[in-house]
C-alpha cells in the first residue's frame, strides 16, 4: 500500500557512525529539540549546531530574532552544554528556506574553519527526507557527508497518518515538495 510507505521513506533514519557534529533544524517543537539532545547524549558528537531562519512573527517580543538562536536557547534551558552549542542563522529568505539554512551551515563552517567531514541532521517527521536532500546538496560542495534521523510528530500516528487531518496535510505536502526539491531543487 502506497499510503503506508510514505511515511517511512519521508521520516529517515539513517545516521552516520563517523558524524561529528548534530545538527538540528531550529523551527522544531519543543519535544523534538529534547529529542536532538538525548541523542547528541547518546552520540559521540563533538557539537551540536542549530540551523534556522528569521522569525516571521513574534521576534519584537522576545529577545530571539531567528530560529537558530531560539532553538540554541531552548536546548541550553533543557541542559545542553553551552560549550559545545553553536547557532548558525541563516538569512531571509521567503523560497527554499532549508536550502538556505544548509547554505549558511555549510558557510559558517568555511568562515570559522570549523572542518567538519560528516553531521546527522535532525527534522520532523516527513520533513526529514527533504531536509537530508538538501543538506546533502548544500553540503557536498565543501565534501561532508551527511545522515538523517526523524523525530516522530506528536500531533498524529505516524503508523496511521492518512486518518488525521494533521498526517494528511504533512505527508502529502512533504511529498511534494521532496519531489520539488528533488527535480528542481538542484538548479539554483
Amino acid at each position: 500500500m502506497v499510503f503506508g510507505s510514505l511515511y517511512p521513506f519521508l521520516a529517515a533514519i539513517e545516521p552516520l557512525p563517523e558524524a561529528e557534529i548534530l545538527v538540528v533544524e531550529g523551527w522544531l517543537p519543543d519535544y523534538a529539540l529534547e529529542a536532538a539532545l538525548a541523542q547528541f547524549d547518546r552520540g559521540n558528537y563533538r557539537q551540536l549546531v542549530t540551523t534556522g531562519l528569521p522569525l516571521a512573527r513574534g521576534s519584537y517580543l522576545v529577545e530571539y530574532r531567528d530560529f537558530a538562536t531560539l532553538a540554541a536557547a531552548t536546548l541550553a534551558a533543557v541542559g545542553a552544554d553551552r560549550d559545545r552549542l553553536v547557532a548558525v542563522p541563516g538569512p531571509a529568505v521567503m523560497k527554499d528556506r532549508t536550502y538556505a539554512s544548509a547554505v549558511a551551515l555549510r558557510e559558517w563552517s568555511i568562515a570559522t574553519g570549523t572542518e567538519v567531514r560528516a553531521i546527522d541532521l535532525i527534522s520532523l517527521g516527513p520533513h526529514t527526507r527533504r531536509s537530508w536532500l538538501l543538506f546533502q546538496l548544500a553540503l557536498s560542495e565543501i565534501d561532508v557527508s551527511v545522515g538523517a534521523i526523524a523525530v516522530e510528530p506528536m500531533d498524529y500516528d505516524p503508523q496511521r497518518w492518512w486518518q488525521s487531518s494533521a498526517g494528511v496535510r504533512s505527508v502529502i505536502s512533504e511529498t511534494i515538495a521532496y519531489l520539488y526539491a528533488r527535480f528542481f531543487q538542484g538548479t539554483i
